[in-house]
C-alpha cells in the first residue's frame, strides 16, 4: 500500500511539472510571436524610409547631410537583430534622424504638398501606430512570462529547464516611445 501512494505522488509531481512546462512553453512563444510582430512592423517602416528619402531629395537635395543621416540610420536599424535594448537605441538613433527629415520637410511647402510625400507621411504614421501596439502587446506578453517564471512553483522548474526572463522593449527618450509625428497639418 506505501508503494502506491509512493508511486502516486510521483506521479502526482510528474504531471504537474508537465503541465509548468507546457504553460512555460506557451508563454515562450507568445513572446517569440510578439518579438516577430515588431520586426515585421519595423521593416514595413524601414522600407518607406528610402521612398521618402527620395521624395525629399526630389526637393531638398542640397540638404544632403540630413538624407544621408537618415539612411545611416535606417541601415544601422536594419542590421541590428540584437537585444530589444539594442533595437530600441538604434530605433531611438533612427526616430532623431526621422524628426530633423520631418522638420526639414517643414521648410519646402511644395513638398509638404506633394501627393507621394503626403502618401508615405500616411504609410509611416500608420507604421509607428502599429510598431506601438506592437511594443505594448510584447511589453504585455514579457510580463506575463517573467512573473510565470518568476512564481512559484514554476520558479522551482524554470531555471533548470532552460527558461529565462525576457527584456522589455524600452525607448529611453520618452518622446520616441511615441509614434514619430508626421502630421504637416495638410488637408
Amino acid at each position: 500500500m506505501g508503494t502506491w501512494i509512493v508511486l502516486g505522488v510521483i506521479a502526482l509531481v510528474a504531471v504537474f511539472a508537465i503541465l509548468i512546462y507546457n504553460r512555460l512553453v506557451a508563454a515562450r512563444a507568445q513572446v517569440d510571436e510578439a518579438w516577430s510582430d515588431i520586426q515585421v512592423q519595423m521593416k514595413r517602416r524601414y522600407d518607406l524610409i528610402p521612398n521618402l528619402v527620395e521624395t525629399v531629395k526630389g526637393y531638398a537635395s542640397h540638404e544632403r547631410e540630413t538624407l544621408e543621416a537618415v539612411i545611416q540610420a535606417r541601415n544601422s536599424a536594419v542590421n541590428n537583430t540584437g537585444s530589444p535594448e539594442s533595437q530600441a537605441a538604434s530605433e531611438n538613433i533612427l526616430s532623431g534622424a526621422l524628426g530633423k527629415l520631418f522638420a526639414l520637410a517643414e521648410a519646402y511647402p511644395t513638398l509638404k504638398a506633394d501627393q507621394n510625400f503626403r502618401q508615405l507621411q500616411d504609410e509611416l504614421t500608420q507604421t509607428e501606430d502599429k510598431i506601438s501596439r506592437s511594443r505594448r502587446f510584447y511589453n504585455g506578453s514579457v510580463k506575463a512570462y517573467n512573473v510565470m517564471i518568476q512564481s512559484f512553483p514554476a520558479n522551482l522548474f524554470a531555471r533548470s529547464l532552460g527558461f529565462s526572463e525576457r527584456e522589455f522593449l524600452e525607448f529611453d527618450d520618452p518622446q520616441v516611445a511615441e509614434p514619430v509625428k508626421v502630421d504637416f497639418g495638410t488637408s
